[in-house]
C-alpha cells in the first residue's frame, strides 16, 4: 500500500481551512466530520486517529479519486453506503 503525500497534504490543508472557517465549531478537538452516502448523505464525527488506520485511508484515496478534496458541505464526502462505513470503521483500533 502507498500513500500519495501530496494528496494527504491537500486534505489536511483543507480541514484546516474547514476546521477555521467557523462552519465546524461544533466538531470536538480531536475529530473532523465526514459526509457518508450514495445517494443521501450523513454527517459523521470521527476521531482523527483514524488518519492512522490504513482501511481508513483507503477509504479517502477512493473518495479522493471520485470528488477530489474541493467538498462544499465542509467535509470530506465517502463515497460508500452507511453499512459499508460502519462495517469498516468497527474493524478499526480506535
Amino acid at each position: 500500500m502507498g500513500f500519495r503525500l501530496p494528496g494527504i497534504i491537500t486534505a489536511k490543508r483543507n480541514l484546516t481551512k474547514s476546521l477555521c472557517s467557523g462552519k465546524s465549531l461544533d466538531v470536538p478537538k480531536g475529530y473532523f466530520s465526514v459526509y457518508v452516502g450514495e445517494s443521501q448523505k450523513k454527517r459523521f464525527v470521527v476521531p482523527i486517529a483514524y488518519l492512522n488506520e490504513p482501511l481508513f485511508l483507503d477509504l479517502l484515496s477512493q473518495a479522493e479519486e471520485e470528488f477530489g478534496y474541493d467538498h462544499p458541505m465542509g467535509g470530506i464526502t465517502i463515497p460508500c453506503s452507511e453499512y459499508t462505513f460502519f462495517d469498516l470503521t468497527s474493524h478499526l483500533s480506535v
